[in-house]
């Protein structure tokens, strides 16, 4: 918490500085401007050549003043960003709100626990921890999220999140640089759309044309100024006139390849930024190096390769108007020059660009899961093993206050599957969520809210958060039946994660009892791990069958000076206390 601190007030000091130095720039950019239109004035009343020369210095001196004026405006943009970096971090540690996007429009309730656990939405596991600011960094993030990796991807993954969890100076920069780009789904669709459209090479006898004919204006501007003739500038207008019949015969084209250019122009810009954060950064992790190779083409840097790209749909908008596109393309075929360059960059490079594109989205997911590395410096890395070994000592959810959340140890043997009782707001539910996101964060290499971890990465299967459908006509029972099928097909493919809560809500007693043994003998069967909690206590009878591979625990609440009393422990055995009849009695129910 200190150290965003400590970089916020730096920033602000900074900020202070650079807004003077803006002030003042413009300031001084005004007064030159005017001082170069006053000199012209005068030199117009007297003619004085040495005005000629002040006028051209007051010029020189105003572009000056402009590129440094630009300069100051990108760095302030940037430390602006930086600043609001350090505020959210330090808002989102003092609980005072979530400002970060909850990637609502990800949530699929089809899949195997992305609803139930909680993954996407307001105080989502992927709000908790999206740092990202680009749409495919949030994608990305996203997609790591929904799947499992295998174990030499999360091995990977550990040792390149460790690595940027130290670099906390890069991080925070490359997610100010990603702020700024203000990129959005609707501009990175148009760019891939745009390197993806088969863009035919230019007629030869076009490319040769677009070069000989600016020569040939060129030739007859110079003749009429040396000669005066004005057959030279009779040729200069046929000129004027052919070029721009040429241009319309390609206008089409030119319009098609452009469209949006504005758009395209600045994201390429910002993306060569981040490229270019990610190509001159000194990484160890063997994961981070090779996404840096991936920057590499014919011997540059994807950085280089972008910048240039978006020159060509700057230099593009620069005639946007009327009078300079007549006046650039009647001389020199300014835009067929710019059309026949883009073709030719996304003939050598536009295979490569989605690919660069994914990267940026890597290393942006990558730091989010580092960040949240750094703010939780006492959760661990999970040891990884293939033996269908589960471990955690202090396991709890991350997401809860770490100075009132109570850690648990849970171990499952290879093939052991958990009967989990207790009363209602004992914390059975709180503690299959955390298994399950602890679970899925340890697929993604991430660091885990436990003190020590052992995991086998497994697919996660959940059945805990059901809801009527009414869109699909389908009550609530009918959707967990559908549920319980789709992950007993998925026990068909490979072993997984299994987690249920309360299954079988809609029937009556009996075949509730009946249907939660016979699901867990079947789970049993497909030789799943993870934990079932259920109140109905002969459903625990079950461990007399299957010693070897069910267990089980509990949770307890206890009557303590005429009130409730919850510890949230992990016990070993069946729930005995019952809390139902007497929160009723308390609250004048019964």
């Amino acid at each position: 918490m200190k150290i965003y601190h400590s970089i916020k007030s730096s920033l602000e000091n900074d900020l202070k500085v650079i807004n003077r130095k803006y002030s003042s720039i413009s300031i001084v950019r005004l007064i030159t401007i005017a001082a170069f239109i006053c000199s012209i004035y005068f030199y117009i009343q007297n003619g004085d050549l040495r005005l000629i020369f002040l006028t051209l210095a007051f010029f020189i001196g105003f572009l000056i003043l402009m590129r440094v004026h630009s300069k100051l405006q990108f760095q302030k943009e940037v430390e602006e960003a930086l600043l609001d970096v350090n505020v959210n971090e330090i808002d989102f540690l003092e609980n005072k709100k979530l400002p970060y996007e909850n990637g609502i429009e990800f949530n699929d309730f089809h899949h195997p626990y992305a609803y139930d656990l909680d993954i996407f939405g307001e105080h989502s596991l992927f709000q908790n921890l999206n740092r990202t600011a680009t749409f495919i960094g949030k994608k990305t993030l996203a997609e790591e999220l929904l799947n499992v990796s295998s174990i030499r991807e999360i091995e990977d993954n550990q040792e390149a999140i460790h690595e940027l969890t130290s670099k906390l100076e890069w991080r925070q920069d490359f997610n100010a640089f990603a702020k700024i780009a203000n990129d959005n789904e609707t501009v990175y669709k148009e760019l891939l759309y745009w390197s993806k459209f088969n863009s035919r090479p230019l007629p030869k006898w076009a490319i040769w044309f677009s070069y000989l004919s600016p020569i040939f204006f060129l030739i007859c501007l110079i003749g009429n100024i040396v000669s005066s003739n004005s057959m030279f500038g009779n040729a200069m207008a046929y000129i004027v006139v052919f070029n721009l019949m040429v241009l319309g015969a390609f206008m089409k084209r030119i319009q098609i390849e452009v469209a949006n250019s504005g758009a395209i122009d600045k994201i390429c810009k910002q993306y060569s930024f981040l490229l270019q954060k990610i190509e001159n950064e000194d990484f160890k992790s063997l994961k981070l190096k090779d996404m840096q190779q991936i920057l590499i083409l014919h011997g540059q840097n994807s950085s280089v390769h972008l910048e240039r790209l978006s020159g060509l749909f700057s230099n593009n908008d620069a005639i946007s108007n009327l009078f300079t596109a007549v006046l650039f393309n009647g001389t020199f075929l300014f835009n067929l020059h710019i059309l026949n360059r883009l073709i030719a960059w996304k003939k050598e490079h536009a295979h490569a660009l989605e690919e660069w594109l994914v990267t940026i989205g890597k290393f942006e997911a990558l730091s989010s899961l580092a960040n949240f590395a750094y703010n939780n410096p006492d959760f661990v890395y999970p040891q990884l093993n293939d033996k269908f070994e589960i471990q955690f000592k202090e396991l709890s959810h991350p997401l809860l206050n770490s100075k009132t959340r109570v850690g648990n140890d849970v171990s499952f043997n290879p093939q052991s599957f958990m009967i989990l009782t207790g009363s209602n707001m004992s914390g059975k539910s709180t503690f299959l969520r955390s298994l399950g996101i602890n679970m899925v964060l340890s697929g993604v290499g991430s660091v885990v809210c436990a003190s020590e971890a052992k995991v086998h990465p497994l697919p996660v299967l959940v059945s805990m958060r059901l809801s009527d459908s009414l869109t699909d006509s389908e009550s609530y029972f009918y959707a967990e039946i559908k549920r319980l099928k789709q992950i007993m097909d998925a026990l068909e493919e490979q072993p997984a994660f299994v987690l249920l809560d309360e299954i079988l809500r809609g029937t009556n007693s009996d075949d509730k009892r009946n249907g939660t043994i016979e699901v867990v003998k079947k789970v049993i069967a497909q030789k799943a791990v993870g934990a079932i909690a259920t109140h109905d206590i002969e459903v625990c009878l079950t461990t007399n069958e299957f010693p070897d591979t069910l267990i089980n625990k509990c949770f307890e609440v206890e009557i303590v000076n005429d009130d409730l009393h919850f510890d949230y422990k992990l016990r070993d055995g069946v729930c005995q206390n019952k809390s139902a009849s007497f929160l009723m009695k308390k609250m004048g129910v019964i």
